[in-house]
C-alpha cells in the first residue's frame, strides 16, 4: 500500500534516510512524505502499529524486482536421470553407463539406476545385485547412495547423488 491507500489510525513511521521518526497518524506521515516529494510505504503491514516510510516508490519496487530476478538466479533444480541396466550387462557396457552417470552426477543432478528383469531372470535377483554394487564402486569418488537397491516389481532401484 502507498499514500493515500494507508487507512490506519495510526502508523510508525521511518524517515527517507533511516531515522525514526515515531508514531503518528497516517494522515501527517502523508503529508511529511508529500513534503519530501516521496511516497509514504506501508512496510510492515502486520506490526503493530503499520511501519510505513519514506521512500521513492518506484525505485523500492525496481529494487524488490531485481532481488527476486537475483534469488531466482541462484535457485538450481535437480532433476532425477535414469540409467537402465540389464542383468546380462558387459564390463565395457556398464563402464559407458558409470562414465553416462557421472556426467550426470557431476552436473548436481540425480541418478535413478533401474536393473530390469525379463522372464527367467526373476530368479536371478539376488545374483544381479552385485552389478548395482559394482556399479556403485564406479562411482563412490563422486556419489552417495541416496536411497539402496530395492527391488518393485521387476527392476531393482537404486537411487545415487552427489557427494558434499
Amino acid at each position: 500500500m502507498i499514500n493515500e491507500q494507508i487507512r490506519d489510525r495510526e502508523v510508525r513511521l521511518i524517515g527517507e534516510n533511516g531515522e525514526q521518526l515515531g508514531i503518528m497518524s497516517a494522515r501527517e506521515a502523508y503529508k511529511l512524505a508529500q513534503d519530501a516529494e516521496l511516497d509514504l510505504v506501508k512496510i510492515a503491514p502486520t506490526a503493530k502499529p503499520p511501519v510505513c516510510k519514506i521512500i521513492d516508490y518506484g525505485k523500492y519496487k525496481y529494487d524488490m524486482i531485481r532481488r527476486e530476478k537475483e534469488a531466482r538466479k541462484k535457485q538450481r533444480i535437480t532433476e532425477i536421470k535414469e540409467i537402465r541396466l540389464s542383468p546380462s550387462i558387459d564390463d565395457n557396457d556398464l563402464n559407458t553407463k558409470a562414465n553416462q552417470a557421472r556426467k550426470f552426477i557431476s552436473k548436481g543432478d540425480k541418478v535413478k539406476i533401474s536393473l530390469r528383469f525379463r522372464g527367467r531372470e526373476m530368479a536371478h535377483i539376488n545374483s544381479s545385485r552385485q552389478i548395482l554394487d559394482t556399479f556403485f564402486e564406479k562411482l563412490s569418488d563422486i556419489a552417495v547412495v541416496d536411497k539402496p537397491a530395492k527391488v518393485e516389481g521387476r527392476s531393482m532401484i537404486m537411487f545415487l547423488s552427489q557427494k558434499h
